[in-house]
């Protein structure tokens, strides 16, 4: 009596549907990186060792880059527009934050002109705002 069965199975695995699944993933990851940028404009940020703060309410980020040139969150601008739009982004709100950006190699004038203008602010319509200046972790 000859039993063999009919239906052989096959020890081999398709790999087809798996580098489908990994060229899918590939794509999705490069995707996510390029939609995902954490500072819109280049800086070396000044290093320090104190903790994160947590800001609370609104918030508007102000740029300094490394040829002295101020930005609101991306959009360049001189000193009367920094203080134009410090005072429009922070019209209505009394306990807003300027998030400060700037290269390591400004000079403290250029951040003390921004703590300036937010405490001209901060007189003139009896508000609280406040400066954080922005640093990378000790390393």
């Amino acid at each position: 009596m000859n039993l063999k069965t009919r239906n052989k199975r096959s020890a081999e695995f398709n790999n087809a549907s798996m580098s489908d699944l990994v060229f899918l993933l590939l794509i999705f990851f490069m995707l996510l990186s390029t939609l995902v940028s954490p500072n819109a404009i280049k800086l070396l940020l000044p290093s320090s060792s104190s903790e994160r703060q947590i800001v609370n309410g609104p918030r508007i980020e102000v740029y300094i880059d490394e040829n002295f040139q101020y930005f609101i969150e991306t959009t360049p601008v001189d000193n009367n527009g920094l203080k134009q739009g410090l005072t429009d982004g922070l019209y209505g709100t009394t306990d807003g934050s300027v998030i400060l950006r700037t290269d390591a190699s400004v000079p403290i004038q250029f951040a003390v002109n921004v703590i300036d203008i937010v405490n001209g602010i901060n007189a003139k319509y009896n508000a609280e705002h406040k400066v954080v200046l922005a640093t990378k972790p000790l390393e």
